[in-house]
């Protein structure tokens, strides 16, 4: 792996082996609460995909995958609060059992439409699994069933998240340093 990522990391905040553990706890709890029925798991491109490999390895009962891509970020690092759906599911949900299995819950601004999207699609329920969660910065009140690691107001890269494409390929997941924020911003400004 290129070393230079690894020195934009600030802080690793959670270990490969932390994410494994997490992922196998995650998987055991949707097994048994699904017990008796077949999941469709809609994965959130593109930060989710990661994520939603491991887990649905690791996952014993019957599963159908489809994706999702909706964006409200660009190459910034906060929300524009403008949701586009840019890939929708090719799978009917309706009266099938849905988990929504996220990168990372924020604000819960774009994670508030899809929900609200895919309810209307009336499912026979809906639920939300998501690896990092950062509740003291939601705007609209989000339920998640399933919940990986809860982080404070940190930028975070890694294992799926990225910046402006960049870093999703780390085994974990760390603080991207300030001063690489900005050159990458200001690098994408200049292009």
């Amino acid at each position: 792996m290129n070393s230079t990522l690894h020195e934009d990391i600030e802080q690793v905040l959670i270990t490969a082996p932390q994410i494994e553990a997490k992922v196998l706890e995650l998987a055991a709890r949707i097994t048994h609460d699904y017990a008796d029925q077949e999941v469709l798991m809609v994965s959130v491109l593109k930060g989710s995909f990661f994520f939603t490999a491991d887990l649905m390895r690791a996952i014993k009962r019957p599963l159908v995958l489809d994706f999702m891509a909706i964006s409200s970020y660009g190459e910034s690092t906060t929300s524009s609060g403008v949701v586009r759906i840019l890939k929708d599911l090719e799978e009917n949900i309706g009266g099938r059992h849905v988990l929504v299995v996220e990168d990372i819950v924020d604000t819960g601004l774009t994670l508030g439409y899809l929900l609200k999207t895919l309810r209307l699609r009336q499912p026979a329920s809906l639920r939300l699994c998501t690896l990092v969660d950062k509740p003291v910065r939601r705007i609209l009140p989000i339920q998640v069933d399933y919940r990986g690691f809860e982080i404070e107001d940190r930028f975070v890269v890694g294992y799926g998240l990225d910046y402006a494409q960049n870093y999703r390929h780390l085994p974990y997941i760390g603080v991207l340093r300030p001063d690489r924020i900005a050159a990458i911003a200001a690098r994408a400004v200049a292009s």
